[in-house]
């Protein structure tokens, strides 16, 4: 028999027969902290531990308190609670939609209900206790191998019309499936060995569906207590409505849109719906233009913040204001005095890089009629400086400033609430891959940022990768805490968008090679978007928010 060698993540490199399984190398089934080992990485690929060792590599096991482990328990939990769900009710329609905390909204409602009554506290109970004694039970979770035809006919014979829309526009020799005590699965990606391994979970009533809530990654041996987001939940709930009612809820859906060229009709509708959006928003800022000077805009990362602004500008022209925009960029202090993180590294997105003493007096200052300086800072010296940029604003002139920390009350604390307005600004699509299997509203702004960052900034794709884990903690300790302040949101998914960005994005995911660390999640962008038909970008509109990350913008960045 062949041989192969492994090297292990604490450097032993030993010999094994090819075809080994990555699990079988583990000395023991817990890591040392009392976590046990849930997957594993083969020359930087995640991979289940039955994965069969066939070359030379090196192996890494995964707990769920690294960022991948974690995927894979999420994605393992989600498949477990539609088995759950299947065994008790296999009538119901079911749906894992979107992210919501730490943890994920269901939808559920049985043939017998209308569905805005959704699930009632004794299903749940049901579900719950379902799911615990399929853990107690310790049943395997199998990757299995079927042939095309096979799996349609299984999906067929299940009722599983999601899943078929999937198949319908692609032509593998066989399909990957997950299989666990009768109950089957498309693969979107390696799971748990076995459901004992997916103790840690709460189902938690929200009408009309119900919260799947996780253990977070940064502490996974705990649940923590569910914080409510009404104000995201109801972006998601009306983008989903939205998507219901014409027809495309789903990645399967998109794609006979698409295929039936049908597309550019859909583009423009989509398009419509965030220009109606963005009226409206307009139209309440118009209305308190008296009290409001400030308007806020705020969100994560690529989630279109900077040509929202520019068309908000537009829409507020149309309500007779002359809006001017500030950036908090040029306010940053400079390398000698900015703020640094844990690893010693100037921390750009801290708070305090911005001197907040200045900005503030300067806004003050505005707010009160009186002629102010605008300072300018040079990228290249690192410096502020001083043009002679001198700007007095009128009665009917606010000021909008775009920038990741709009909605923290610590950026303008010298200007009084009643004088701000504040927007948020996210990027939540409502498809779905299937009912059981969700889009990663974080994958959908990573993979614009890609986009932008090679078009624009001169980045690789493994450059943007490095950087996304700095980019998304400084989100969560700066972004996400104050969305809640807003006084207005905006949701910036185009339903369509992943059809467009797909042929820019796979050919700059492929040069990331299984030598970096970054490669699984390359893989796992690319293996995601297989799924997609492509479309060109000649129907988007040219003041799509889109087209801040393509290219072809009318507006100048």
């Amino acid at each position: 028999m062949n041989s192969i060698r492994v090297t292990l993540e604490d450097s032993r490199s030993i010999e094994c027969p090819a075809g080994a399984t990555a699990g079988s190398l583990a000395r023991s089934p817990v890591a040392e902290s009392g976590l046990p080992f849930i997957a594993c990485t083969v020359n930087n690929d995640v991979c289940s531990l039955s994965y069969p060792l066939a070359v030379n590599c090196e192996v890494r096991l995964l707990t769920m308190a690294d960022p991948r482990g974690w995927r894979v328990y999420r994605r393992s939990l989600c498949f477990l609670l539609a088995k759950a769900v299947r065994d008790l009710y296999p009538d119901a329609r079911f749906s894992i939609e979107h992210s919501f905390g730490n943890g994920l909204f269901c939808s559920f409602h049985g043939p017998d209900r209308p569905p805005e009554e959704g699930i009632t506290p004794d299903q749940i109970g049901q579900v719950d206790a379902r799911m615990r004694e399929l853990v107690r039970r310790n049943l395997p979770i199998e990757r299995r191998k079927t042939a095309y035809s096979d799996a349609v006919k299984a999906f067929e014979a299940s009722g599983q019309a999601n899943k078929l829309n999937l198949l319908k526009h692609r032509n593998p020799p066989h399909v990957v499936l997950h299989w666990c005590d009768g109950f089957s699965d498309l693969a979107h990606g390696p799971l748990v060995p076995s459901t004992a391994a997916l103790p840690r979970f709460e189902l938690i009533p929200y009408k009309p569906g119900f919260v799947l809530n996780l253990p977070t990654r940064e502490n996974p041996k705990e649940i923590q207590s569910f914080e409510d987001q009404p104000h995201l939940f109801q972006i998601f709930q009306e983008h989903k409505q939205w998507g219901r009612i014409l027809g495309v809820d789903t990645v399967g859906r998109l794609n006979e849109t698409i295929a039936a060229g049908r597309i550019a009709d859909f583009i423009q509708t989509a398009e419509a719906l965030h220009e109606k959006k963005l009226a409206r928003i307009a139209d309440r800022t118009a209305e308190h233009a008296r009290d409001i000077r400030l308007i806020l805009i705020a969100g994560p990362s690529s989630a279109g913040k900077t040509t929202f602004a520019k068309r908000l500008i537009t829409h507020l022209s149309v309500n007779g204001l002359s809006p001017v925009m500030i950036s908090t960029d040029d306010y940053f202090v400079g390398m000698d005095q900015n703020p640094q993180g844990e690893d010693g590294k100037p921390d750009f997105e801290h708070l305090e890089a911005v001197d907040l003493p200045l900005f503030n007096e300067d806004l003050v200052n505005l707010i009160n009629g009186r002629e102010v300086e605008l300072p300018r800072y040079n990228f290249e010296t690192k410096q502020r400086e001083y043009r002679g940029n001198r700007l007095r604003i009128g009665d009917h002139q606010p000021v909008i400033i775009e920038g990741i920390h709009g909605l923290n009350p610590r950026l303008t604390h010298r200007v009084p609430d009643r004088a701000k307005f504040r927007i948020y600004i996210s990027a939540l699509t409502q498809l779905s891959l299937d009912s059981n299997n969700r889009l990663s509203t974080t994958d959908n702004r990573l993979m614009r940022r890609i986009v932008r960052d090679f078009r624009y900034r001169s980045h690789s794709a493994l450059d943007t990768l490095r950087l996304w884990p700095g980019v998304r903690a400084g989100e969560k300790r700066w972004i996400f805490p104050f969305q809640g302040n807003a006084n207005a949101t905006f949701n910036s998914a185009l339903d369509y968008e992943l059809a467009v960005l797909k042929p820019l994005v796979e050919p700059l995911l492929m040069q990331i090679k299984p030598s970096s660390t970054e490669y699984a999640e390359a893989r796992c962008l690319s293996e995601f978007l297989l799924n997609f038909l492509a479309t060109p970008d000649r129907p988007v509109p040219h003041n799509s928010i889109l087209r801040e990350y393509i290219g072809g913008s009318t507006y100048k960045y």
